[in-house]
């Protein structure tokens, strides 16, 4: 608790439910940004390691609601170097996590945070992910950096829109993505010892946040002005990481 007081719990309960609810619309809307928009909110108030377990964790949840929604989509084939790109680096990323010092962690998540904000609002192309065998760097570049920060889903996003794929089709890909690495996280995350009883309490008591999330995802999908919305979310992606910058940097 912050200020060490029952209610004080309450409201921190409260905010991380609400920020994982706003993440999961997110991701249930195009696919990713889990971890952009709910990792800067939640760290603010418990420590960097925390809540990329919980983030990632819930990730696996909305995707795995994602693709029971969109598995007609889905084309294994097309997304296959994707998904073993994941794998590989899936347990890298684990590894990187377990020896990462808190505040450098947290230093780390901001800047790549602002970066990826910033190339979003720019809408950079990346004529690259569109060359054979492709799949496989971004979906390791991804997982790498899904696992170790929380944050990596948007290379997975820039890769499957350059495919030129229609939008259905990219939340399946990308779901299936982040089932089946998101297991092998899960996995990881409690041999490496990383799923504390406050972590895992903290897990379950946000489940209702991914759940509220994806049923406004439902809603929303189809119907928002796209340029809009990503708009929208860019600017709480920036804010979020130069917030989590200048707290760390003023601490």
């Amino acid at each position: 608790m912050l200020f060490g007081t029952e209610l004080a719990g309450l409201l921190e309960l409260a905010f991380a439910v609400g920020i994982v609810a706003t993440a999961a619309l997110v991701f249930g809307t195009v696919g990713f940004g889990m971890g952009v928009v709910g990792t800067p909110p939640l760290l603010l108030f418990i420590d960097a390691k925390t809540a990329i377990v919980v983030i990632n964790t819930q990730t696996v949840l909305v995707s795995l609601l994602v693709l029971l929604a969109t598995w007609r989509h889905l084309d294994l084939r097309s997304s296959r170097g994707l998904i073993v790109g994941g794998l590989v680096g899936t347990p890298l990323g684990a590894l990187m996590l377990n020896v990462s010092e808190p505040g450098a962690l947290r230093l780390v998540i901001g800047g790549v945070i602002v970066l990826l904000g910033l190339i979003n609002l720019r809408e950079i192309e990346f004529p690259i992910a569109t060359f054979p065998g492709s799949g496989f760097v971004f979906g390791f570049v991804t997982c790498f950096g899904v696992t170790a920060i929380s944050i990596g889903g948007v290379v997975a996003g820039i890769y499957a829109i350059a495919q030129r794929w229609p939008v259905q089709r990219v939340r399946a890909t990308l779901a299936a993505l982040f089932v089946i690495t998101g297991i092998a996280q899960v996995i990881l995350y409690a041999f490496s010892g990383l799923y504390t009883g406050g972590t895992a309490v903290m897990v379950g008591l946000t489940v209702p946040g991914v759940l509220v999330g994806f049923g406004l995802a439902g809603l929303l999908v189809g119907r928002l002005n796209e340029r809009m919305f990503r708009y929208v979310v860019v600017v709480v992606v920036i804010s979020g990481g130069t917030l989590l910058i200048v707290r760390e940097l003023l601490s």
